[in-house]
């Protein structure tokens, strides 16, 4: 079974094919991330528009691709929710358009199922049962999964997520949108022995996060840098950098650590953009090699939003596909809402 998979609930225009039999044939990306720069974050209207102009040359390069054709595909998958209403309307729009005209059925798309689930498209693969790291821009969740569609909330931030700390940060330090990956460039160079900063809610005796107050931790400490030597210079900038990530490292390795313990897995799956972070990623190679349990990251071009995922998570989820034209968007979805396969 052949599936075409749309993502366009943000800022990147995702499109691909995924073969039940022969795994992922091709995938195409388009990033804003240009465009968006000037204006220091996302603008939804820009986004929505955007997406209109790549989707359908997008579609048509994936296809060449892949060396198939729309007569190809048995059914077509795309992001639902949750996301910007009007970037979501985009993807459901297309969706529906191309199976309503080749008779084909639509798979509506729980986008964090699609990062869940991510891991599944690398070599090797975990198998379930795994606990799931999600550091996915809004969201920062531990989850015990199990199956397709079984997921068991764990502990989940209680304000700012990961990646909102990242680019809110970076914006204090005067970086270009989006600042996050850049943060986390500069934090290799940076002294981690200069500055330390809070580890929140690392000792709450749960395993949920905060991640608010680390960025008010670092406004403080640009004041007074600020106050001491004027303008910050490139290697305090760094340092401050080296110091927010050692911090917002130490308490995801350190949750997902004690989830591990909580609930016997010897699996952990890391899923989202900040699983990109390659801080993160040595710290749990690290604490795997030394516990004894296996980690697992999606490929690194699949780590932010793509069509990749929602391709595979359609797949997985044949069974639920529904008839094109009465299609509805989510732009706010509980997780735990989903059937399991």
């Amino acid at each position: 079974m052949l599936v075409l998979g749309i993502e366009s609930s943000c800022d990147e225009t995702g499109v691909a094919l995924y073969d039940t039999e022969q795994g992922l044939l091709a995938h195409q990306l388009h990033t804003q991330m240009a465009m968006h720069a000037e204006y220091g974050g996302v603008v939804p209207e820009l986004a929505s528009r955007d997406h209109i102009r790549r989707a359908i040359p997008l579609t048509e390069a994936c296809l060449a691709e892949a060396g198939k054709t729309l007569a190809d595909l048995h059914a077509i998958a795309y992001t639902q929710g949750p996301g910007l209403g009007g970037a979501l309307m985009v993807g459901a729009s297309m969706a529906n358009a191309l199976a309503f005209g080749l008779n084909l059925p639509v798979i509506p798309v729980h986008h964090l199922e699609g990062h869940l689930l991510s891991p599944l498209l690398a070599d090797p693969k975990p198998e379930f049962p795994f606990l799931a790291l999600l550091v996915s821009g809004g969201h920062s969740q531990l989850m015990a999964v199990r199956g397709v569609g079984d997921y068991e909330i764990l502990g989940e931030t209680v304000d700012d997520a990961a990646g909102e700390a990242f680019d809110k940060t970076a914006k204090l330090l005067g970086l270009p949108y989006p600042g996050g990956p850049l943060l986390s460039k500069l934090a290799e160079s940076g002294n981690p022995d200069r500055f330390t900063l809070p580890r929140p809610m690392l000792h709450s005796g749960n395993l949920d996060m905060s991640f608010s107050g680390l960025k008010t931790a670092v406004l403080t400490l640009v004041r007074q840098v600020e106050e001491a030597h004027g303008e910050i210079d490139e290697q305090t900038r760094m340092d401050i950098c080296r110091a927010f990530q050692e911090a917002i490292v130490e308490v995801l390795m350190k949750k997902s650590l004690a989830a591990m313990k909580q609930t016997g897995m010897k699996r952990l799956v890391v899923a989202g953009g900040v699983g990109a972070n390659k801080q993160l990623r040595a710290a749990l190679d690290e604490a795997a090699a030394r516990k004894r349990f296996e980690v697992f990251y999606p490929p690194l071009a699949l780590c932010t939003d793509n069509g990749a995922m929602i391709a595979f998570a359609g797949a997985m989820r044949l069974k639920f596909a529904e008839p094109a034209g009465g299609f509805t968007i989510k732009p706010r979805w509980d997780l735990s809402s989903l059937p399991a396969v």
